[in-house]
């Protein structure tokens, strides 16, 4: 894993370029602590830069910037490609003798990228890669520049023109340290963080820098004057999910579990490819449990297993990574974390993710991150197993919800959502642990008051899709949060999404696979591994295995009221069934609590009325309105708050 700069720019401004290549470099030491180099090619303007994480062939044959055998190709690239020994065996086994790739210097897999990309060509070659990638490639034949993503989203890529110079990275970071950026904050993109807790593909925090969407490249010439052409997709995950739904997975129950079992097999043996040491983090989950069970059937050893657990006992996952730990046999390792350490990673998190973030399990994925830091170099993660097998309950509750919603008028529902409203969240808790012993085990929930209150703000929705992003978002379209600007509508998602599926809840899987995936998790996962110089590998998301995932019936991912049925086969075959049927936790810290106590200090400073007033982005008015609610108990907006309160920190940072 590492990190990739440049900068195209084929007019000086008097700074010495290499120079700043340098200071961009240095700001990704974290991506890249082994190694850092430059490449540039003064006559064309481009200028490469490279920091290194050791994974595969740690000698300085693995050294980037990469020139390609020829000479033509130049790369920067971050990620890995787990096929590189098959790649590299066919390329030696050509049939044509004049075509096998010339003599090996180290046995590095981005040498195999070079090889193929010179024997197959750009695209071609990116059909046969298997992993996790984003790099730049200079081609000095053609003075062009391409920038590529790879398919789902793993691996990070911001590209933008400022002032003359086309700029480029694996994070935000390195722009800053150029003298050609300007840093004007986007407010269309600080509105849908507003929205969504992250800010979606292609946008950036940043006016005039975006986000390479997942499965895209993007190529510049070097006598381009500010044109960024549209991205070109090579992958598409809505051509995908047609397909997959075209030409439907017809076997057994039986055959789609041993498919699957073989897919995950395979994808994992890939991912256990390194040259250091390596683990997996372990929940308990039925995600990461299934990693880690297959990790360690496949291997020779006790495989490494990571969990991180809280005083907070709602909150608390430990004793079920534990009990899979120990009937694995993995050699195990767990930390509890008190409240205090918790709190003190927070202050990291504006400068770890560059932009505003706020997915409040970025604190304990940090926490298992640099955890796991301290035993390995790579560690396999168990994300995106509830996108691509069917895993949260929008896509069990959502299609029940819109059905009963149709019975009614929208007048009615219009006035239902009033009436949702009439008492507060605290009230309506109140009102139903009075009722508790009358009601169904159904309505025995919780926090049933901000349910409540969520169900309010749904009613309304005039659209299937419109209810999906009513449901995902928190700050709504009504609230006018950012100055100056007007709000999106929720038919208005800000980022690309795909053709309306006719089944409601897999199109809700093709938007999350859109968008809350590489935006949301996929983020969260890289910028806290990387930020202590740790390689996840993230073997669910394999898009061999997303395509098989996508031609599979409904009923296969979700049956008798119960989520990702087939993934929880593929772990019966490892696990019995009583670690494997357990209450779906999530990642998370009770944030409503810390806010109300030993963060309420911290909060109020960045809550200030008069300075939100003088910075000019948030109104300062629904804010204070929220989090004077939320102190006095009436409601609970702890997600609500902590977008904000992200935003203010990071601002105060940058």
């Amino acid at each position: 894993m590492c990190g990739v700069v440049g900068f195209l720019n084929q007019k000086s401004n008097g700074s010495d370029p290499a120079q700043i290549l340098e200071s961009m470099c240095q700001t990704l030491h974290h991506r890249g602590p082994n190694d850092r180099g430059q490449w540039f090619d003064q006559d064309s303007g481009i200028h490469l830069g490279h920091t290194r994480l050791s994974i595969i062939d740690l000698s300085p044959m693995g050294h980037q910037p990469m020139v390609s055998h020829s000479g033509r190709y130049v790369i920067s690239y971050n990620g890995e490609i787990y096929n590189f020994a098959a790649l590299k065996e066919e390329l030696d086994n050509h049939p044509d003798t004049s075509k096998r790739a010339p003599e090996w210097r180290g046995h590095s897999d981005t040498e195999v990228i070079l090889n193929c990309i010179e024997q197959w060509g750009l695209e071609k070659a990116l059909q046969r890669f298997i992993g996790m990638f984003a790099f730049a490639l200079w081609d000095r034949q053609e003075r062009t520049l391409h920038l590529v993503r790879d398919r789902i989203g793993i691996k990070p890529l911001y590209y933008g023109w400022q002032n003359d110079t086309f700029i480029f990275g694996s994070e935000l970071k390195p722009f800053k340290k150029h003298p050609s950026f300007n840093g004007e904050i986007d407010r269309e993109a600080l509105q849908l963080y507003m929205l969504y807790a992250f800010i979606p593909p292609p946008h950036s925090i940043y006016q005039d820098i975006s986000k390479l969407p997942p499965g895209h490249l993007i190529s510049i010439k070097a006598t381009s004057t500010k044109q960024t052409p549209d991205p070109v997709p090579y992958w598409s995950a809505e051509q995908i999910a047609q397909e997959g739904l075209s030409n439907p997975f017809s076997g057994s129950d039986q055959e789609a579990i041993e498919e699957l079992d073989q897919l995950l097999r395979d994808s994992i043996r890939l991912r256990m490819i390194a040259d250091v040491p390596l683990g997996a983090f372990l929940s308990g989950g039925i995600d990461s449990s299934t990693v880690a069970a297959i990790m360690q059937a496949v291997s020779s050893s006790p495989v490494k297993t990571f969990s991180i657990g809280f005083e907070e006992k709602d909150y608390n996952e430990a004793e079920y990574a534990q009990a899979v730990a120990r009937h694995l046999n993995t050699d195990h390792t767990e930390l509890y974390v008190t409240p205090g350490q918790a709190r003190d990673v927070i202050p990291k998190m504006p400068t770890l993710y560059d932009e505003p973030f706020s997915d409040s399990s970025q604190i304990p994925t940090f926490l298992v991150s640099e955890l796991t830091q301290r035993y390995v170099k790579v560690s396999l993660s168990g994300d995106g197993g509830d996108e691509v097998f069917g895993g949260y309950n929008r896509y069990l509750m959502s299609p029940k919800l819109w059905r009963r919603m149709n019975l009614f008028p929208a007048a009615l529902r219009e006035a239902g959502s009033l009436i949702c409203t009439a008492l507060s969240p605290s009230q309506w808790d109140a009102l139903f642990r009075i009722m508790e012993p009358v009601l169904p085990a159904t309505l025995k929930h919780s926090n049933i008051g901000d349910k409540i209150h969520k169900l309010a703000e749904v009613l309304p929705a005039q659209s299937r899709r419109e209810l999906f992003f009513l449901m995902i978002t928190h700050w709504n379209k009504k609230e006018k949060l950012v100055m100056n600007h007007a709000n999106p509508t929720t038919s208005s998602p800000g980022f690309p999404v795909a053709s309306e599926l006719e089944n409601y809840s897999q199109d809700m899987m093709l938007l999350d696979l859109l968008g809350y995936l590489p935006g949301d998790i996929l983020t969260k996962v890289d910028r806290a591994s990387m930020g202590v110089s740790l390689e996840a590998r993230i073997p669910l998301v394999d898009h061999r295995v997303v395509e098989f995932a996508w031609r599979l019936p409904l009923h296969m991912k979700i049956r008798h009221g119960k989520s990702k049925w087939l993934l929880r086969q593929v772990l019966r075959r490892y696990i019995p069934d009583s670690l494997i049927e357990r209450p779906k936790m999530g990642f998370s810290i009770p944030l409503h609590q810390w806010l109300r106590g030993p963060l309420r200090d911290w909060a109020e400073d960045l809550l200030d009325a008069n300075r939100m007033r003088e910075e000019g982005y948030l109104n300062p008015e629904p804010v204070q309105k929220k989090w004077q609610e939320h102190l006095s108990g009436k409601f609970s907006w702890p997600h609500h708050l902590w977008a904000v309160l992200m935003f203010q920190s990071w601002l105060r940072q940058k």
